[in-house]
């Protein structure tokens, strides 16, 4: 039963391995065969992963997200002008714009970038780091609009024009893109709360027959006219958008108009500040250090070692398709973060193959291995706690005020978690496995001599 049981779960163990090694090829894998009349050049190309689930659409491009250290991107400081208010909430409505930037720029679908105030001068800054991000332009456009949303209605007579009402953006509740049912063109839909629902229901009473103009910072966008009143709290603001226009009308109505106006003081776009040379060794002493591991555990543990390897190289592979998946913002920190979690994993297993030693001595080879495996676990889940604790308290997913975290290290935090839970996936279920199918009892005096 136990046999059958570990043959069902190494199928999964290749099936995972096999999907993770689709993930983690590039985008384009070229091919090149000249051998005597067999000529073949060629590519394969890795389609990008695009699923919809319970209504909900999961696209990825599957390529690797590099941090502003190793793939540049744009470094903006914005100064917000807080001479209308007074000294004791010029603090707080500083930090009420970085979350809102902060929003927005998440919005964005910008991974792990950076977003912090400081002050300069008593002038206080909030300074914005996009990593990948090489299009300064529609990021300034993005971030410091104030997205001032407003409704009026047109006067009964010329000398009135539009008339604002009460109606505005604050009474927002949600904003999504939708494209047209007879146009295809992209339009925007918004929500109203439930105080803004019984606004717009009676503006739309008032003016019926009549044009509606919606406004955003001082400029009509659009002015629909009104059919029939509107019930319900649901509106489309229409207006000949680009996909990309109205999106960013969306993510900026979505998060809200900034407390205080802002000023773009300084921008420029950052080169990746180790270079491709660097990045190129940074992999290549991996690599070695990845291969003396391997080595090692091959020369120490023998056919033990060798299955704690296969074990090795499926968490690498897992661990870089989920990169992919998420995705997660590679930095020089984040990869540190993985470098240590490998280590990790093979500290597992020789937690195991060690208390496999002292078991053999006493007990047939089936019963030591379990026996190895269940005594060895505590260990191994007390420095994995530890070790999680520490990565939770640095990135700080909570964003308690009396940590100060940077996003170079909340990325460290970031991978270094996510490589401690694969490692222990990969050290119990798929070393113990593979151990259990494919080492026999023929290994127990290799053992012994060890």
């Amino acid at each position: 039963m136990r046999k059958s049981t570990s043959i069902r779960n190494t199928f999964i163990i290749v099936i995972l391995s096999v999907l993770g090694i689709i993930l983690c090829l590039p985008k384009e894998l070229p091919i090149k065969i000249n051998y005597k009349n067999i000529k073949l050049e060629g590519k394969i190309v890795r389609p990008s992963l695009d699923l919809k689930f319970l209504g909900m659409d999961f696209k990825r491009d599957l390529n690797l997200s590099l941090g502003l250290d190793l793939a540049g991107g744009s470094h903006l400081v914005f100064e917000a002008d807080t001479s209308s208010i007074s000294d004791e909430r010029k603090k707080e409505s500083v930090e009420g714009v970085r979350d809102i930037i902060e929003r927005r720029v998440n919005l964005f679908g910008v991974s792990e970038p950076t977003v912090q105030t400081s002050s300069y001068q008593d002038k206080m800054r909030v300074i914005v780091e996009l990593p990948g991000i090489k299009d300064t332009a529609s990021a300034i456009g993005l971030i410091g609009k104030t997205a001032q949303l407003q409704f009026a209605q047109v006067g009964e007579n010329d000398n009135e024009g539009l008339i604002l009402t009460d109606l505005t953006g604050a009474d927002l509740k949600e904003a999504r893109v939708e494209f047209d049912q007879k146009t295809s063109k992209p339009v925007v839909a918004i929500t109203f709360t439930d105080e803004g629902a019984k606004k717009f229901e009676d503006l739309t009473g008032k003016n019926v027959g009549k044009p509606l103009p919606i406004i955003l910072d001082n400029n009509v966008i659009s002015a629909p006219v009104v059919e029939d009143k509107i019930s319900g709290g649901s509106a489309i603001i229409s207006g000949n958008f680009t996909t990309e226009e109205a999106k960013s009308l969306s993510i900026q109505l979505n998060a809200g108009a900034l407390p205080v106006p802002v000023n773009l003081v300084e921008q420029k776009t950052v080169e990746a500040s180790l270079g491709a040379d660097s990045v190129a060794k940074s992999i290549k002493a991996g690599v070695v250090g990845l291969s003396m591991v391997l080595l090692f555990m091959f020369v120490i543990y023998g056919k033990l070692g060798l299955i704690a390897d296969t074990a090795l190289i499926v968490f690498g592979v897992l661990t870089l398709s989920i990169y992919k998946l998420i995705p997660i913002t590679l930095t020089l920190p984040g990869i540190a973060g993985f470098l240590l979690s490998v280590g990790m994993a093979v500290d597992s297993n020789i937690l195991i193959f060690e208390r496999f030693k002292e078991e053999i001595r006493i007990r047939p080879f089936a019963d030591a291995l379990e026996v190895s495996f269940g005594r060895a676990w505590d260990s191994i889940r007390d420095a994995n706690i530890a070790t999680l604790a520490t990565s939770f308290i640095l990135a700080n997913p909570l964003d308690w005020k009396f940590l100060h975290v940077s996003g170079p290290v909340r990325g460290f935090a970031i991978t270094l978690a996510l490589g401690i839970v694969i490692s222990l996936f990969t050290g119990i279920f798929v070393s113990r496995n593979l151990l259990r199918v494919f080492v026999k009892e023929s290994s127990k005096n290799q053992v012994k001599s060890n």
